[in-house]
Protein backbone atom coordinates (compact mmCIF):
# COMPACT_ATOMS: atom_id res chain seq x y z
CA UNK A 1 0.00 0.00 0.00
CA UNK A 2 1.26 3.56 -1.06
CA UNK A 3 0.46 6.89 -0.38
CA UNK A 4 0.32 10.33 -1.78
CA UNK A 5 0.78 13.27 0.40
CA UNK A 6 -1.70 15.78 -0.41
CA UNK A 7 -0.70 18.75 2.08
CA UNK A 8 -1.58 20.39 5.35
CA UNK A 9 -4.83 20.30 5.99
CA UNK A 10 -5.44 24.32 6.85
CA UNK A 11 -1.93 26.96 5.72
CA UNK A 12 -2.85 29.69 7.66
CA UNK A 13 -5.98 30.98 9.60
CA UNK A 14 -9.06 29.74 8.22
CA UNK A 15 -11.06 33.02 7.43
CA UNK A 16 -14.30 31.91 5.90
CA UNK A 17 -16.17 28.50 7.04
CA UNK A 18 -18.57 26.88 4.54
CA UNK A 19 -21.20 25.50 7.26
CA UNK A 20 -23.66 22.14 6.46
CA UNK A 21 -27.24 21.85 7.84
CA UNK A 22 -26.85 19.04 10.63
CA UNK A 23 -30.37 17.11 11.45
CA UNK A 24 -31.49 15.93 14.75
CA UNK A 25 -33.41 13.03 12.92
CA UNK A 26 -30.51 10.08 12.70
CA UNK A 27 -30.96 8.10 9.10
CA UNK A 28 -31.88 4.40 9.40
CA UNK A 29 -29.89 2.05 7.48
CA UNK A 30 -32.44 -0.29 7.47
CA UNK A 31 -36.36 0.85 6.88
CA UNK A 32 -36.90 4.40 5.11
CA UNK A 33 -39.17 6.43 7.49
CA UNK A 34 -40.74 10.08 7.12
CA UNK A 35 -37.51 12.95 6.51
CA UNK A 36 -38.08 15.47 9.15
CA UNK A 37 -37.11 18.88 8.88
CA UNK A 38 -35.62 20.05 12.20
CA UNK A 39 -32.10 21.00 11.73
CA UNK A 40 -30.09 20.77 15.36
CA UNK A 41 -27.01 22.59 14.08
CA UNK A 42 -24.86 23.49 11.47
CA UNK A 43 -21.71 21.21 11.02
CA UNK A 44 -18.14 22.53 9.41
CA UNK A 45 -16.24 19.38 8.72
CA UNK A 46 -13.14 20.83 9.62
CA UNK A 47 -14.50 20.82 13.22
CA UNK A 48 -15.36 17.50 12.90
CA UNK A 49 -12.32 16.07 11.62
CA UNK A 50 -9.62 17.72 12.43
CA UNK A 51 -8.61 18.76 15.90
CA UNK A 52 -5.23 20.15 15.42
CA UNK A 53 -4.77 21.80 11.82
CA UNK A 54 -1.39 23.10 12.45
CA UNK A 55 -0.34 19.22 12.64
CA UNK A 56 -3.07 17.84 10.04
CA UNK A 57 -2.29 16.24 6.77
CA UNK A 58 -3.57 14.24 4.09
CA UNK A 59 -2.94 11.64 2.23
CA UNK A 60 -4.40 9.17 -0.70
CA UNK A 61 -4.63 5.89 -0.63
CA UNK A 62 -2.97 3.38 -2.98
CA UNK A 63 -3.51 -0.50 -2.54
CA UNK A 64 -5.30 -2.70 -0.56
CA UNK A 65 -3.65 -4.12 2.67
CA UNK A 66 -5.98 -1.82 5.43
CA UNK A 67 -9.76 -2.97 4.01
CA UNK A 68 -10.54 -4.86 6.93
CA UNK A 69 -10.35 -1.00 8.49
CA UNK A 70 -12.59 0.43 6.61
CA UNK A 71 -9.65 2.12 4.14
CA UNK A 72 -9.96 1.44 0.68
CA UNK A 73 -7.94 2.71 -2.57
CA UNK A 74 -8.23 5.95 -3.19
CA UNK A 75 -9.49 7.24 0.30
CA UNK A 76 -8.19 10.41 2.02
CA UNK A 77 -6.43 10.02 5.35
CA UNK A 78 -6.79 12.45 7.96
CA UNK A 79 -3.20 12.74 9.86
CA UNK A 80 -2.13 14.09 12.91
CA UNK A 81 0.89 14.50 13.58
CA UNK A 82 0.66 16.04 17.44
CA UNK A 83 -1.23 12.85 18.16
CA UNK A 84 0.84 10.11 20.41
CA UNK A 85 0.55 6.75 18.94
CA UNK A 86 -0.52 4.30 20.88
CA UNK A 87 -1.26 0.38 20.48
CA UNK A 88 -3.77 -0.37 18.25
CA UNK A 89 -3.86 3.09 16.63
CA UNK A 90 -3.89 3.21 12.45
CA UNK A 91 -0.92 5.23 11.58
CA UNK A 92 0.83 6.48 8.52
CA UNK A 93 4.80 4.88 9.07
CA UNK A 94 8.22 4.88 7.41
CA UNK A 95 9.57 1.63 7.73
CA UNK A 96 13.49 1.38 6.03
CA UNK A 97 12.13 4.69 4.05
CA UNK A 98 9.02 3.35 2.79
CA UNK A 99 5.80 4.35 4.02
CA UNK A 100 2.75 2.63 4.62
CA UNK A 101 -0.54 2.80 6.56
CA UNK A 102 -0.52 0.52 9.03
CA UNK A 103 -1.78 -0.78 12.06
CA UNK A 104 0.61 -0.37 15.15
CA UNK A 105 1.13 -3.35 17.68
CA UNK A 106 3.40 -2.83 20.67
CA UNK A 107 3.13 -5.48 22.61
CA UNK A 108 3.88 -8.24 22.82
CA UNK A 109 6.86 -7.19 21.58
CA UNK A 110 8.63 -7.14 19.03
CA UNK A 111 6.86 -3.62 17.72
CA UNK A 112 4.85 -4.68 14.77
CA UNK A 113 2.89 -2.81 11.69
CA UNK A 114 -0.37 -4.95 10.68
CA UNK A 115 -2.53 -4.65 7.57
CA UNK A 116 -6.59 -5.20 7.92
CA UNK A 117 -6.09 -7.67 5.21
CA UNK A 118 -5.10 -11.24 5.65
CA UNK A 119 -3.53 -11.25 2.09
CA UNK A 120 -0.94 -8.87 3.59
CA UNK A 121 1.62 -10.48 6.18
CA UNK A 122 2.79 -8.13 9.36
CA UNK A 123 5.88 -5.78 9.07
CA UNK A 124 7.99 -6.89 11.80
CA UNK A 125 10.40 -4.75 13.40
CA UNK A 126 13.93 -6.42 13.97
CA UNK A 127 16.78 -4.87 15.41
CA UNK A 128 18.72 -2.02 13.22
CA UNK A 129 15.46 -1.12 11.50
CA UNK A 130 14.20 1.83 11.03
CA UNK A 131 10.38 3.20 12.05
CA UNK A 132 9.34 6.80 12.08
CA UNK A 133 5.57 7.38 12.82
CA UNK A 134 4.63 10.48 10.81
CA UNK A 135 0.98 10.60 12.49
CA UNK A 136 -2.26 9.19 13.53
CA UNK A 137 -4.93 8.63 11.24
CA UNK A 138 -7.91 10.32 12.65
CA UNK A 139 -10.70 10.44 10.05
CA UNK A 140 -11.09 8.85 6.53
CA UNK A 141 -12.56 10.49 3.45
CA UNK A 142 -14.43 8.35 0.76
CA UNK A 143 -16.33 9.47 -2.44
CA UNK A 144 -19.69 7.43 -2.92
CA UNK A 145 -19.90 9.01 -6.22
CA UNK A 146 -20.08 6.11 -9.51
CA UNK A 147 -18.02 7.65 -12.31
CA UNK A 148 -17.39 11.23 -13.41
CA UNK A 149 -20.22 13.55 -14.15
Amino acid sequence: MSLSLLGNAIEGPVTAAWRVPLYTERVPAGFPSPAQDYIEQTLDLNELCISHPAATFFVRVEGESMTGAGIFPNDILVVDRSLTARHGDIVIASLEREMTVKQLHLSPEPVRLLACNPAYPPLVMEEGMVLEIFGVVTNVVRSLKRGHG
